[in-house]
């Protein structure tokens, strides 16, 4: 049937999935990590805190003996100093452990889909499905085994110290023998548990995959709809391509090509029945380079004027106008150009003939283009009510 799903999911879609939360994953692999760790460095933490606790006990005895500030302050310091070392060592371990259980898992994720409220979440069908599925029969059987190694770590340190009770056994071989046997129990009940998180996280593993298939139907769609985005990436940059290789040929009618003189480049024309310049090329960095290149080919002669081709630059676009702050500014420069067309056949680079202080503020590109359609909208509707 078309509707099932029995297609593995596309690069595209665990993407998405990911960001739904839908990662195998157990919270199982961390804590058992932890304790294996726990139990193999305990035996060498335990000794090292025992030594401390004598240490604290002759110095808390030698302050009451002799309750001096300097005994006080040695106190202090040795037991801040023991806590802050056990507390910082075991701190640093479970961070190193929990980092290491997520990066063998694939990595920190960010689920922000999942976090979003969401009315499937309290469906009651789903609900009781969750609730009598597999996956809940999965967490009891995993509840009832973690009971059971719980049950059993119980069990065998009674009995391996049981029969030392009731002997001349003195209480400090007691109580190395029950940690002794707690801690070995541990690394067991620990190596158990992992085994089980691997289990958990091919069940888990299994059960997202299978949850991610896709249909026949949307790996079509999703193969169609990735080629019409890069077709139309295509498209859109073969029109930018075309729309620059016109306007760097339009540069041979310029009048006068402003540069800045390296970054950037205009080239404009002047035809006094159009009443203002007119901008035919604009462009910076290799665009730029290549519209200078044009203008030395053709003969257009390159004026050098940093604020003038900036302000240009950025208030204009191809076709455009220059705005009317500019008028008088780029007024010199044309005429500078005009008066200079008979002197040379072959147009340099030259300084800005312009002379006078900084140039007005003007608006952008796209906001001269809003304000020219908002004019034109409301001088189509005074000749409307007219």
């Amino acid at each position: 049937m078309s509707g099932e799903k029995t297609e593995k999911p596309t690069e595209q879609k665990k993407k998405k999935s990911r960001k739904e939360g839908q990662v195998a994953r157990t919270q199982e692999f961390g804590g058992w990590l932890t304790m294996l760790a726990f139990s193999g460095a305990a035996p060498a933490l335990v000794d090292r805190e025992v030594e401390s606790l004598r240490e604290l006990m002759v110095l808390s005895l030698r302050a009451v003996e002799d309750p001096t500030v300097e005994n006080a302050l040695d106190l202090l310091v040795t037991g801040v100093t023991g806590v802050f070392v056990t507390i910082l060592a075991l701190g640093t371990g479970v961070m190193i452990l929990s980092v290491a259980a997520s990066l063998a898992q694939g990595g920190f994720f960010l689920a922000t889909k999942a976090m979003k409220p969401s009315l499937k979440k309290f469906d009651p069908v789903q609900g009781m499905k969750k609730l009598f599925g597999p996956q809940s029969w999965w967490e009891g059987a995993k509840m009832l085994i973690k009971t059971s190694m719980l049950g059993a770590l119980a069990y065998g340190t009674v009995t391996s110290v049981t029969p030392l009770l009731g002997g001349l056994v003195p209480t400090m071989v007691v109580l190395q023998v029950a940690a002794g046997e707690i801690f070995a129990l541990l690394r067991f009940v620990a190596i158990a548990g992992l085994l089980m998180a691997g289990v958990d996280y091919l069940m888990s593993r299994r059960r997202t995959m299978k949850q991610v298939k896709m249909t026949k139907e949307e790996v079509k769609q999703e193969h169609k709809n990735t080629e019409g985005d890069h077709l139309k990436s295509a498209i859109r940059q073969r029109q930018v391509a075309a729309s620059r290789n016109r306007m760097i040929v339009d540069v041979a009618d310029a009048d006068v090509v402003l540069v800045n003189p390296t970054h950037v480049a205009v080239a404009l024309r002047y035809q006094p029945e159009k009443g203002a310049p007119v901008v035919l090329a604009r462009g910076s960095g290799v665009v730029a380079a290549r519209i200078r290149e044009a203008a030395a080919e053709h003969e257009v002669t390159i004026v050098r004027d940093v604020p003038l081709a900036r302000a240009l630059y950025r208030s204009t676009d191809v076709g455009m106008v220059i705005p009317t702050e500019l008028f008088a500014a780029v007024a010199q420069v044309l005429a500078f150009v005009i008066g200079r067309r008979g002197r040379s056949a072959v147009p340099t680079p030259h300084d800005s003939p312009r002379r006078g202080g900084d140039l007005p503020d003007v608006p952008d590109a796209q906001r001269r283009r809003r304000q020219a359609i908002a004019d034109r909208a409301r001088a189509r509707a005074a000749r409307a009510t007219a």
